[in-house]
C-alpha cells in the first residue's frame, strides 16, 4: 500500500479550486450581499447559513458516503449540487430566495471537503506527513483570489461576483471526476460497531473535545480582527497585510510539514499548536498597538492554525483508517468546526461589548490553554498506552 504513487497534481487540484471559492466568498460575499439590497439583519442572517449547514452536513453526508459501495459518488453529487444551487445568484433573488438558494448551496458545499479529506488520507496511507505539501494550494488559492479579486473590484461592481466564482465551482467539479479513493480505503473499510467504538475511547474522545475549543479560540478573530485593528488606529492596507502575513505562514508551513511531522508526533505538534494559540490570543489583547509585537503573533499562524489543521489530519487517519475516516472527517468537521465556530462566533459577539474586543481575546486565550491542558492530560496519556512516545 505505501509503494503506490501519491497522485498529488490531481489531490492538489481540489483543495486549489475548493479553497479559491472560499477565498471569495469568506470576504466578498457579505458585501456582494449588501450589494442586492440585503441590511444588516438580513446579511447576518444569511452568512450564518454558513456556519449552521456546517453543524449538519458533514456529518450527515459523511454518514451516506460510509455505508456506500462507491462513496466517491457522494463527493461527486456533493459537487455538483454546489455547482447547480450557485447558478441561481447570478439572478436578481429577493431576501426569500437567497435564503433558500443559500441552505441548499452551503448545505451542499459543506459537505464536500470532509469526503476529499478523507480521500487524500486514503492515498496517503503510512505517508500522512504529506499531507500538508498537498493542502498547501488550497491556501495558495485562497491568498491568490482574494488578491486578484480585491483589485478586480475596484474597477467592476461587487455584484459581478457570482460570474466569477462560477469557474472555480466548475474546476472543482472536474477535480472531482479526476479523483478516487486510494487503497487504504479498502484495506480496513470497518463497520459501525468499531466506528462507535473507537469514537467512545477517551483519547478519542479528549481529541474531539480539544479541537472543539480550539475552533472556538479562533471566534474573536474570524468575526472581529478587522474591526479591532481598526479601532486601534491601523489602516485598511494594513489590516490586509496582518492578514496575508497569517496565509503566508500557513503556506509555509504546509511546505515544511513533511519534514515537521517526520520528526515530531502529530500529539506534540497539536500541544505546540493550542499553547501558540493562547500566547497569541493575549498577546492580541494586552498589546494591539505594538506593531512587531502583533507582526509575530500573526506568524504564529502557522502553529495554531496549519500545523493543528494538519496535525488534526494525522490524528484522524491513526484513530479511524481505512472507510471510516470518511465518517470520522464528517464528526470532525460538523462537531469541532461548525459548533465550535458558531460558539466562538456567539462568544465573541457576546464579549466584544465589554470593552472592544480585550475581553473576548483574553477569552480565547483561556479557551485555547484549557484545550492544551486537555490536550497535555489525555492525548499524552493515549500515546502511552499505545507503547509510544508523544515526541
Amino acid at each position: 500500500m505505501t509503494t503506490e504513487p501519491i497522485p498529488a497534481r490531481r489531490l492538489a487540484s481540489f483543495y486549489l479550486a475548493y479553497y479559491a471559492a472560499l477565498g471569495a466568498f469568506s470576504p466578498y460575499w457579505s458585501l456582494f450581499l449588501k450589494a442586492r439590497g440585503q441590511d444588516v439583519a438580513a446579511i447576518s442572517l444569511l452568512m450564518s447559513l454558513w456556519y449552521g449547514t456546517r453543524i449538519v452536513a458533514p456529518s450527515s453526508w459523511s454518514w451516506l458516503a460510509a455505508r456506500s459501495a462507491a462513496p466517491v459518488h457522494w463527493l461527486r453529487i456533493g459537487c455538483a449540487i454546489a455547482l447547480a444551487s450557485f447558478v441561481p445568484f447570478v439572478l436578481p433573488l429577493d431576501f426569500g430566495g437567497l435564503f433558500a438558494t443559500m441552505v441548499v448551496f452551503c448545505f451542499a458545499w459543506n459537505a464536500v471537503m470532509p469526503q476529499f479529506e478523507a480521500l487524500t488520507l486514503s492515498h496517503l496511507g503510512a505517508r500522512s506527513e504529506r499531507y500538508g505539501t498537498i493542502r498547501v494550494w488550497g491556501s495558495i488559492g485562497f491568498i491568490a483570489v482574494v488578491a486578484g479579486f480585491g483589485v478586480a473590484f475596484d474597477h467592476v461592481a461587487v455584484t459581478w461576483l457570482p460570474w466569477f466564482m462560477l469557474p472555480l465551482f466548475v474546476g472543482l467539479v472536474a477535480s472531482s471526476f479526476a479523483n478516487d479513493y486510494g487503497p487504504a480505503a479498502i484495506a480496513a473499510s470497518g463497520s459501525g460497531s468499531d466506528f462507535r467504538e473507537r469514537l467512545l475511547r477517551p483519547e478519542v474522545l479528549a481529541f474531539f473535545a480539544v479541537t472543539l475549543l480550539a475552533q472556538m479560540s479562533f471566534g474573536p478573530y474570524y468575526t472581529f480582527f478587522s474591526i479591532y485593528l481598526e479601532q486601534h488606529g491601523y489602516r485598511p492596507s494594513t489590516l490586509g497585510a496582518y492578514w496575508a502575513i497569517g496565509v503566508a505562514a500557513e503556506i509555509a508551513l504546509f511546505f515544511a510539514s513533511a519534514r515537521i511531522f517526520g520528526r515530531w508526533d502529530a500529539r506534540t505538534v497539536l500541544l505546540v499548536a493550542l499553547v501558540s494559540a493562547a500566547l497569541r490570543w493575549c498577546v492580541t489583547a494586552l498589546l494591539p498597538e505594538n506593531v512587531p509585537v502583533m507582526v509575530l503573533a500573526q506568524a504564529t499562524h502557522a502553529l495554531n492554525f496549519a500545523a493543528l489543521f494538519a496535525a488534526c489530519m494525522q490524528l484522524l487517519a491513526r484513530f479511524f483508517p481505512g472507510r471510516m475516516n470518511g465518517h470520522a472527517q464528517g464528526v470532525f468537521y460538523g462537531f469541532s468546526s461548525g459548533g465550535g465556530g458558531v460558539l466562538g462566533a456567539w462568544l465573541a459577539g457576546a464579549l466584544w461589548h465589554v470593552d472592544g474586543g480585550r475581553t473576548a481575546f483574553l477569552a480565547a486565550g483561556g479557551i485555547a490553554t484549557l484545550a492544551a491542558a486537555i490536550c497535555l492530560g489525555a492525548l499524552r496519556a493515549g500515546a502511552s498506552r499505545e507503547g509510544r512516545g508523544p515526541g
